[in-house]
Order: C-alpha cells, then sequence, then structure tokens
C-alpha cells in the first residue's frame, strides 16, 4: 500500500522499533505541517492510507472528496479532527486503537513536572543562574500542600500517584459521572465547585475536549483560586473560557499558570500576551511526546495498516463501510 505519513515534525518515526511493521509498504512521511487544504490534497493524490499524528490534521469532508485512492485512515485515542460521516461517504475506514485503561504516562510526566516547575520556580531560577544573578526569589515545597485534579481519568490517576509520593494531599472534582466514581473509590472529593478551586494550591485539568466540555474552567473558577496557587494545563486549551486565563494571570488569581496547549497551535509569536506572561510556564504542546510514548502509540497505529492490507482490519470506527461495498 501508498502509506502516507503527516506531521513527524522531526522525522522521528522511522528511527523507532515500531516503524518496521510498515516493511513492504510504500511509505512517504512528511516532516512539515500543511494548512492549505488543496496543497495537502495535491500532495496524498496517491495515498491509500493516511496515518495521522494525533490532531495535527484536520481531516474534513472536503479534503476527503479530493482523495479519490484514499482508503484508510489510522490514529490512535479519539478523533474529533475527523469528519467521520464523510469518511463512510467516501469509502474510506477510520481504524483508531482507543487504548482503554493505558494512561499517557509521558503526559502524566511533563504535567507533574509543570507543577513542581511552577512551585520551585525552576525555569526562572535557572535564568537568573544563566545570567550570573543567581538566586530570584523563594519558591514551595510540594509536601503538605493540596493539588486539585479536575476530571476522574486515567492520566490524572497517573499524577495523582506523582502527587502522593511528594507527600501532597489530593483532592477531586469532575462531572457527576466522575465524582460518584471518585468517591465510590474511596477519593476525597470536593465539597463544591468552588470549594475545590479555592482549597487547591495546584489545579491540573484532565478533561476531554468536546462541546460539552468547551470552556469549562471559566473566570470565576479562577477568581476562586488562591493568589498563590498553580493553574496547570496539559490538556487542551479549549477547556478554558475565551481570554479567561490571561485576565486571571493579569489579576493574580491564580498567581502563575503552567501550560502546554494554546488556543493557536504552533505558537510562534513570542509577543503574543498570555505566552510572554511573567506568571506563566510554557512547553510548546509535548505533554505526548518522547520516544517511548511515539513507539507505543504508532505500534497501535502501524498494527492497524498492517492488519487492514491483510484483509483483517482491527479498531474499526465506521465499519459500515466494509459492508457498503466502500
Amino acid at each position: 500500500m501508498k502509506v502516507h505519513i503527516l506531521d513527524d515534525w522531526f522525522d522521528t518515526l522511522r528511527g523507532l522499533p515500531c516503524f518496521g511493521l510498515l516493511d513492504g509498504h510504500d511509505v512517504t512521511v512528511w516532516t512539515d505541517h500543511v494548512a492549505d487544504e488543496a496543497k495537502l490534497a495535491d500532495r496524498l493524490q496517491d495515498a491509500e492510507a493516511l496515518v495521522l499524528f494525533r490532531e495535527r490534521t484536520k481531516v474534513t469532508r472536503s479534503l476527503l472528496e479530493r482523495l479519490p485512492n484514499l482508503r484508510l485512515i489510522s490514529q490512535r485515542s479519539v478523533y474529533p479532527h475527523v469528519d467521520v460521516p464523510a469518511c463512510t461517504d467516501n469509502g474510506v475506514l477510520l481504524c483508531s486503537n482507543m487504548h482503554g485503561g493505558t494512561p499517557s504516562y509521558a503526559a502524566a510526566e511533563l504535567t507533574f513536572g509543570l507543577i513542581l516547575s511552577a512551585m520551585r520556580q525552576i525555569p526562572q531560577q535557572m535564568a537568573s543562574a544563566k545570567a550570573g544573578t543567581w538566586q530570584m526569589g523563594v519558591g514551595k515545597t510540594l509536601r503538605g500542600r493540596t493539588l486539585g485534579l479536575y476530571g476522574y481519568g486515567r492520566i490524572a490517576g497517573a499524577v495523582a500517584d506523582y502527587a502522593r509520593a511528594f507527600g501532597m494531599n489530593v483532592i477531586w472534582w469532575s462531572s457527576d459521572e466522575g465524582r460518584a466514581r471518585a468517591t465510590a473509590d474511596g477519593q476525597t472529593v470536593a465539597a463544591s465547585r468552588e470549594a475545590f478551586f479555592a482549597q487547591s494550591d495546584v489545579v491540573s485539568i484532565h478533561v476531554r475536549l468536546k462541546p460539552a466540555t468547551r470552556g469549562i474552567v471559566t473566570a470565576a473558577d479562577f477568581a476562586a483560586m488562591q493568589p498563590g496557587a498553580v493553574f496547570v494545563n496539559t490538556s487542551r486549551a479549549g477547556l478554558i473560557e475565551p481570554g479567561a486565563l490571561l485576565a486571571a494571570l493579569n489579576t493574580g488569581r491564580p498567581g502563575m499558570a503552567a501550560i502546554d496547549v494554546f488556543d493557536t497551535e504552533p505558537m510562534s509569536d513570542p509577543s503574543d500576551p498570555l505566552l510572554a506572561h511573567p506568571n506563566l510556564i510554557a512547553t510548546p504542546h509535548i505533554g505526548f511526546v518522547t520516544e517511548d510514548e511515539f513507539d507505543l502509540q504508532f505500534t497501535d497505529i502501524f498494527e492497524q495498516v498492517k492488519a487492514y492490507a491483510e484483509g483483517a482490519p482491527i479498531h474499526m470506527i465506521n465499519p459500515e463501510v466494509l459492508t457498503s461495498g466502500g
């Protein structure tokens, strides 16, 4: 099959063990991102299988209609960036391993790294030392402080384990269903949403972005936080009410934010008011970006390609394509 891999910006996949799963296929790896749909369609004209790198490229109906040879899209996890009905209408099978029960430890580790960096002022202290001015302030110890985790899922659970190892207290907030599960598991659930934000020294959000959760963290939530608290987001920027985080940092509640995600990505404007804010620590959406995580994820993805080529597709999202003559 002619397999095209999109958005492998650092040409990482060729050097991973999982790449051998594509032996025997005609593989093209694209190491840049093309936003223009017409240009993207031109480069993918001969593609029979398309491998997506997380949500870096949207697969729209208009794009699919320009790709007459495409038969398979292979990716991993949720797929809000893929128009599934359009895939079905165009005879394209979408395969995605939902990896139930397996958290992204890479994302959890980065989350805790940001927590530690913010509380101990690691980026600022490093910059001060390298500038020859030695110490620049006084950080905070994690032990005995309270970590509030918003979202009772796999990644948040891993972060909670790390926090407890550091001696932190963990409290939870989530949907009604999530809070019920947390309570049943013997976890500490905040008495109210306002109490959750007010009691936490650090709040970290771990919620999937979908229409019902867009803008779920509001200006009122930030206003309830302590002036010395830290807000962490390694999930999705869209979970935050537009403009609310910048306004909150400007008013000093919370005192600091540490984020891995932005409304516009890649974020390339160093003068952006949020990115340039002195009370923001930021990383460029690298929560899942490790060699180990890539090999884990793309083993699933390439196994889907291999299974499809062998006539026994797996992890099908729209299997009706196979029975409708698509």
